[in-house]
């Protein structure tokens, strides 16, 4: 009996661990950064959100989540259970590289299905209850984020055959999760007293947006540059393009809105940047620094105009998720069928693509068509229709009643502030020097809000 043992590069999986770490920082990175969108007295109930929808993806990836997605014998939709509670995931060679086994590939795609979830539930924030959206979020990973991963990454997948090009997840993470927010957004309605210009309504700590933004940046070097899955040339551009496109993004937001205001926004900077992130990812191992500075501009162009729709369309989506994430990843790829160059996929040694249109491969953006609309319809539907049933199942209602919003969901789902203040009187004994404590009381502290808004509109009419 053979006995040898697959041999991997230690450099390569200390790699792709590391990058694990850095995708994983993405997930609280994501809970300051809706933290500081949202109103004070739900700020603590934002970031719990996030690292609820993290727990609760964890489990279920360890259920049956990376085998339905990853599965070597899986379907062109879905994977099987061949892989259920991880059987047989430890030293084999992994679908996603030879470079490294199935055990490190199976924790680092992990990672994205536990940030996607939590993306998404930032357009349903300061209303929705907590245990309705915990069993969503399992049930959501298993009949959404796993057949869009399935049919994107897995080998076997009706879009990797196809040739559809998704370095990072423009589908699976960016377009599932903006066009699921939307469907959460519309199922459970606007938040109430929500008018134009209400101040009451806007960014409550920009330190804590800024402090997301730059957890997201710096996760986003993970995210990228990690799923070249090996130590290479290809996961060292892929960085470069990420970091060019970021920047080119935050500078475009803040033009369009100084345009407008004559102001450098702090939120529209944070907003142009995860704007030019997002558009990136899908492209990111497919093109060079030249095309991700107009990937990172139309980014924010794109979505900072999508961030209206809202005004017009008439749902309330509290950290614009859609606009951002959904437009910003549809777009995405679709550029990447524009501007993806086979040299550029080739930097890893292995890789061999035909490219887009910058290699005269015209029929590529069909395929980017083809991949981000099938995700885009599966995520809004299948979404809608979970959340509508859920909606009317007693006990599973997703809204909070109007008196636990008005007092916030720290104190009505969590029962524990983000903010607090101690007063003390206290006396001193001369002589000894002994503390007495005469009276403390504790109160919740009241901070003005912030007077930004994402790009130049999150007020409603």
């Amino acid at each position: 009996m053979d006995q040898t043992q697959p041999s991997y590069s230690g450099g390569d999986i200390a790699f792709i661990l590391i990058s694990t770490g850095l995708v994983w920082l993405m997930i609280p990175g994501v809970g300051y950064f809706y933290s500081g969108m949202a109103r004070k007295k739900n700020a603590l109930s934002v970031i719990m959100c996030c690292m609820l929808a993290m727990v609760v993806v964890v489990v279920q990836w360890f259920i049956w989540g990376y085998s339905l997605t990853f599965s070597k014998t899986g379907g062109k939709f879905l994977g099987n259970l061949d892989n259920a509670f991880l059987r047989g995931v430890l030293n084999e060679p992994s679908m996603g590289s030879s470079s490294i086994p199935d055990l490190v590939f199976c924790i680092f795609q992990m990672q994205f299905a536990a940030l996607t979830p939590a993306l998404l539930l930032g357009s349903c924030a300061e209303r929705a209850r907590f245990l309705p959206m915990i069993l969503f979020v399992f049930i959501w990973s298993t009949v959404v984020y796993d057949p869009i991963a399935c049919w994107t990454w897995n080998t076997n997948g009706w879009s990797f055959q196809l040739g559809g090009l998704d370095f990072a997840g423009g589908t699976p993470v960016h377009i599932s999760s903006g066009f699921a927010s939307l469907a959460y957004a519309i199922i459970i309605g606007r938040r109430e007293g929500l008018k134009k210009d209400s101040d009451e309504f806007k960014p409550h700590n920009m330190s804590n947006v800024v402090l997301g933004t730059a957890l997201l940046w710096f996760g986003w070097f993970g995210f990228n540059g990690g799923s070249a899955l090996s130590a290479n040339l290809r996961a060292a551009m892929a960085c470069v393009v990420t970091n060019i496109a970021a920047a080119v993004g935050g500078l475009t937001w803040v033009a369009i809105d100084y345009r407008f205001e004559k102001k450098f926004s702090a939120l529209g900077f944070c907003s142009g940047a995860v704007a030019g992130l997002v558009a990136i990812t899908p492209a990111s191992g497919f093109v060079g620094p030249g095309p991700s500075v107009a990937i990172g501009f139309l980014g924010a162009v794109f979505c900072n105009i999508a961030v209206h729709l809202k005004h017009y369309l008439k749902y309330d989506d509290v950290a614009d998720v859609f606009a951002v994430h959904g437009v910003g990843g549809y777009l995405g790829s679709i550029l990447t069928g524009v501007f993806a160059e086979s040299y550029i996929a080739h930097l890893d040694g292995t890789t061999e693509i035909e490219g887009g249109w910058m290699n005269h491969n015209w029929v590529q953006i069909g395929h980017q068509f083809a991949d981000a609309t099938a995700g885009a319809a599966w995520s809004f539907g299948v979404t809608f229709i979970i959340l509508f049933i859920m909606n009317h199942i007693p006990g599973l209602s997703l809204r909070v009643d109007s008196e636990s919003e008005l007092r916030g969901l720290d104190a009505a789902e969590i029962g524990e502030m983000a903010y607090y203040h101690v007063d003390k009187v206290i006396t001193v004994n001369p002589t000894t020097g002994e503390e007495n404590i005469v009276k403390e009381e504790v109160k919740e502290v009241h901070m003005p809000q912030a007077q930004g808004s994402m790009g130049s509109g999150t007020t409603f009419n």
